[in-house]
């Protein structure tokens, strides 16, 4: 007989925040005490690295170990940090209701992303934001950021950057909205996989837990995000390449909106496609389906290849030192 719950989170700001959300929630269903506890991950331990040049799961591994073992109950996660093949033995018992998917831009002069100055420096490590802005601005400048929330803002208004680029939902869960200069639409950058959405991963086996995390289940998001992750899926596409996706329920039914874009933002492919909630994943891979009889393929083996291109040198100048 459980005495506790242990929830299992990254010790950033944001993820301890997500953590203490999904612990509030819970605690309207249970009385049982839930502690947070924190875990180092891959991702939080390299942070001189492009995310991009590094392997699945860098911010979900460990805490996904410490979950096999025992050691934690539950795992909070961002489901845009899930890779698609979870192992064995796990499941993702809720994934709650969700918040903002766009992606915003915060700028040092409260420039927006058009009334920028060409060559201003724009500080985002992901290829997804890089290329679907270059598509729009191919004159900016686009570096490499890493970091939590707090260090990224604080790289901005140092001046390393002129704008950065972030998640909407994770500033709003922070209380810094007031700090944004620009909400980017999805017509302008369709967002990561899962985007927005928290999940709660437990043991597959562990009947009492996934009993209790159906209380916070919401069932249109999980069909959404669940459709995204087949898109990617059958894309064979990461968390850190080049793909948008963006599932969202009307009425009764499910369109799920998705590109693929080359790193220059020269070639992109996007379609989008509708169905029953009931057929999210069958949804999903219809889609990438689509993209890829347009040349999603060709423009996803060319990045797969720069990709590996990276890793190479990065390994080399790793080995130099």
């Amino acid at each position: 007989m459980r005495e506790k719950l242990i929830i299992g989170s990254r010790g950033s700001q944001l993820a301890l925040w997500q953590a203490r959300f999904v612990r509030q929630h819970l605690a309207a269903f249970t009385e049982m005490p839930i502690e947070i506890m924190t875990i180092k991950t891959t991702g939080d331990r390299f942070l001189d690295a492009a995310i991009a040049t590094l392997s699945k799961g860098v911010f979900v591994k460990e805490i996904e170990r410490a979950l096999l073992e025992g050691r934690i109950d539950m795992a909070v996660h961002s489901m845009k940090d899930v890779p698609t093949d979870m192992p064995t033995g796990l499941t993702m018992g809720a994934i709650c209701a969700r918040h903002d998917v766009r992606d915003c831009l915060l700028s040092r002069d409260g420039r927006t992303l058009e009334s920028l100055p060409s060559g201003s420096r724009v500080g985002t490590s992901s290829w997804r934001r890089k290329a679907q802005l270059r598509h729009r601005r191919p004159d900016l400048e686009f570096v490499d950021i890493r970091g939590n929330v707090d260090t990224r803002w604080r790289k901005l208004r140092e001046g390393s950057y002129d704008a950065i680029v972030l998640a909407k939902a994770g500033l709003d869960r922070l209380g810094w909205t007031d700090r944004i200069t620009q909400v980017l639409s999805t017509e302008v950058i369709l967002p990561a996989v899962g985007q927005g959405a928290l999940g709660v991963e437990v043991r597959a086996d562990d009947r009492e837990l996934l009993a209790l995390l159906s209380s916070i289940d919401h069932p249109p998001t999980r069909a959404a995000v669940m459709a995204e992750r087949a898109l990617l899926s059958a894309l064979q596409g990461g968390c850190q390449v080049p793909i948008g996706a963006w599932g969202h329920v009307e009425g009764n039914d499910l369109w799920l909106e998705a590109c693929v874009i080359s790193l220059d933002g020269e070639k992109i492919v996007r379609d989008r496609l509708s169905g029953p909630t009931s057929d999210s994943e069958r949804l999903g891979v219809r889609l990438a389906q689509k993209l890829i009889a347009r040349g999603a393929d060709r423009i996803l083996e060319e990045v797969n290849a720069y990709r590996q291109a990276q890793r190479h040198v990065q390994q080399k100048g790793s080995q130099s030192e």
